[in-house]
Formats: structure tokens, sequence, C-alpha cells
């Protein structure tokens, strides 16, 4: 699929073309191309899955980039309603008002604002919101909630049209959709266009440190193109007139990175977190290709011990089924060679994926009341970043005999008895 997949040459955040190859999963459909049953039968596009990093910069990035139409476009990723990511935006929105002192009234713009959900926390606390979204049917569902969003890619023009017509935004945020971008130029050039001079752009990202030190493969797919630590952070908004001026650490996806920007000519002096944490990526060796070489490593390693338990456990005459169907998900099954012979059906309490068939394997996802009347013995625990929440509401489940396998950052299996340990 050529016309709709691209080869990178230069790195997309310093335009350099010395590279460190990392992996290759080869050739894989979308991650979140979920099939219709009526189509089990048709082929699906697949479109190469290799990781390199930037010599100069220190991106990690994939080779290839897909058409953000086709990925995009109608998109089936709605914000979690976890208690986890209801806190975790409510934190946000109090990140925001103290690095942008936010007042009633003023204005909070978000790239890749999904349904809504976030602005919905800020225009609750008395800030007036707008929304982009590529995603039209997502977009559709903001709007009709109250919360205006434009259904298109963020840049100057729907920037452009924001400031015209309700003025500056005090905060620009963008939360779990820089990574999917490639023009990442033409983003923070529409964050120039919008952003009132005095306010901030508060980005949120997984974190490349995480993503290495806890071996989180799974997310990696091709819908997240830029794997970013703060030093390429840092390089990219200094090439637009963006001063980093507070860092934190956050638990949600795995481990993500909350970053706040302010233009150099705000003259705000960055918090001590900065300094910290590019210390800490450059003690980690981020900045050399020995971390990258030995994740690769572990990825080899920890896809056949997945693989080898699940498939034994099935052997065994074990009913196995998948708990969540997130893009990670499918990502992992498919690195590890996992299908419907081995997993007989993953639950999700997204309704846009009810009915439908997981990418490449073809395993049935279907609600979780109904995978439970199933009687699995075991569920793969798909969506491991919510492993604790998960326990503390599946107790019945374990009291009952049945277990969790959580594959990362090594495959372990929790029981009853080894829940009490996280509860």
């Amino acid at each position: 699929m050529l016309e709709k997949c691209r080869r990178d040459e230069t790195c997309r955040v310093c335009g350099a073309d010395d590279w460190t190859e990392v992996i290759s999963f080869g050739s894989l459909p979308l991650a979140n191309g979920f099939v219709d049953p009526a189509d089990a039968d048709e082929a699906q596009d697949v479109f190469p899955l290799d990781v390199i990093v930037c010599r100069s910069c220190r991106l990690m990035t994939l080779r290839h980039v897909v058409d953000p139409g086709t990925l995009f476009k109608h998109y089936v990723y709605v914000s979690s309603d976890s208690d986890q990511i209801r806190e975790h935006m409510a934190h946000i929105v109090g990140l925001a008002t103290r690095r942008a002192s936010l007042a009633s009234g003023d204005l909070v713009v978000e790239l890749g604002s999904n349904v809504g959900t976030q602005l919905a926390m800020f225009r609750a606390a008395g800030m007036r919101v707008a929304g982009v979204d590529p995603a039209a049917n997502l977009a559709e569902i903001a709007n009709a909630r109250g919360i205006p969003t434009d259904p298109d890619f963020f840049g100057p023009e729907p920037a452009g049209r924001i400031a015209l017509e309700q003025g500056r935004a005090k905060a620009v945020i963008g939360r779990q959709c820089f990574a999917h971008i490639d023009d990442v130029h033409r983003i923070l050039d529409g964050v120039d266009a919008v952003l009132d001079d005095d306010g901030v752009l508060v980005i949120e990202v997984p974190y490349l440190l995480n993503l290495l030190d806890e071996n989180q493969f799974d997310t990696i797919y091709h819908e997240h193109l830029s794997y970013f630590s703060l030093h390429t952070l840092r390089h990219l908004f200094g090439a637009h007139g963006l001063r980093i001026i507070d860092v934190e650490r956050v638990a949600v996806h795995g481990g993500s990175i909350a970053v706040v920007a302010a233009r150099e000519s705000a003259a705000r002096v960055p918090e001590p977190s900065v300094a910290a944490l590019l210390g800490l990526e450059e003690e980690r060796g981020l900045l050399t290709d020995a971390p990258y070489r030995a994740f690769a490593e572990r990825v080899t390693r920890v896809t056949e011990a997945i693989r080898t338990l699940v498939r034994g456990l099935a052997a065994d005459g074990h009913r196995v089924a998948g708990y969540g169907a997130p893009s990670k998900g499918t990502q992992l099954l498919m690195a590890c060679g996992l299908t419907d012979q081995d997993i007989t059906v993953c639950g999700d309490t997204t309704s846009l994926k009810h009915g439908k068939l997981l990418p490449g394997n073809r395993i049935p996802v279907l609600p979780p009341e109904e995978v439970a009347a199933t009687e699995p013995d075991y569920y793969l625990l798909l969506a491991w970043n919510y492993t604790d929440e998960v326990v503390r509401k599946e107790r019945r489940f374990l009291e009952a005999g049945g277990k969790f396998i959580v594959p990362i950052p090594e495959p372990r299996i929790i029981s009853a008895q080894s829940a009490k340990e996280l509860v």
C-alpha cells in the first residue's frame, strides 16, 4: 500500500539522516483497524513497522509513516472514563491553571481533543474551550456534548480561525496525541497562531524512558510515530521560540510526561524539574545507542515468553480471553503471534468496538459482561496499565479461581492470593 505509506529519510524534529536501527516488527495491519465480521475473509492492508533512533536529536521513531487520513479520519479510540484517567484529567486542569494563571472566561484550546472529555473539565472550571480533532465521528460526539470542536487536523489554519473568532488562548493542551503527529513543526506553527503572549503549551506524551525501562513494546504501532525524551522535545520547542518551563512524570498510559512550555519572550524561569529530568536522561544513556539495543533484545525475549505461556495454557485446555482491546493490546497480540486459536475473545467497554474483530488475528470483541459469561480461566490483561484498578474491580473473578496474565514488562500471573499484595 505504497500510496498510503511513505519511508522517512530525515528526522521530523531536526532534519538529520543518521539513524540507529532498533527493531522491526515486520508488516502489520493498523492497531485500530478493527474488522467487520462480514469482511473477515478479506485481506487487510499491512504497513512496515520498523523502529529507528535519530543520532542527532535522539528522537525514537518509526521508519515509515502511514497517511494520517487513513489513520484518523474515522477513529475508534474514545477517551477513557476510568477513575485513573478522570483523576489525571483533573490534575491537568490544575497544572494548566497554575502555570497559565487561568481565570474564568480565559480560552483553552485542545488539539486531538477526542470527544471533549478534557475540555469539559476546563469548561466546568469556568473557561471557554475549543477543540480540534481530525476524527469527524468523535468531533460530532463532542459538539453534541456542547464542546465546540473543529473536525480538522490542528495547524495554523484551524488555530488561526479560533484566534480570529475567539481571541488568543491562555493555554493550548495536547494530551496523548502529539506522538501521533508527523508534521510536528506544523503543529507548533498552529500553537504560535493561537497562543497568547503569556500563555502556556501543555503537551503530554508517553515517556521514552518508561517505554525502554518497562519493555513497553506494545505501545509501538503505526499511530505512534514518535517516542519522546525531554531532550528531543527541548530541541523541537526551541526551534519554535518555546522554552520548557516545567515537566512532571505522570503514571497514565504506562508512564508519561506532562511538559509545560512558554514563549521565550515571556522570560519564564524553568522549574528545577526540567534540569533534573534532563540530567536523568543523560545519566541513563539516552543520548547513546546502548539502551535502544538492549530494549530490542528484551522485546525478542519477552514476546517469545508471552507466546509460550498463552499457547501452553490453551493447549492444556484452559480458556484464555483478552481483558480490554486497546490499540496496545492488538499490537501485543500481533507482535507475539497470538491468534483466535489462543485467545477466544476480548472484552472491551468501548461500544464502537463491539461485534468487531481484532486486526490481524480476527479475535472477536464483545462487551465485558458477555465475555465474563463465557467463564474464562485466564484473562490476558491487554489493558495492563490499569492493572491495579482492574484487580480491585475483578475480585470475584479472582476469588472464584480465575487468574490474570499481566504481559508487561515480563509475563506474570496474578491469582487471588497474589492480588492481595496489589490492593
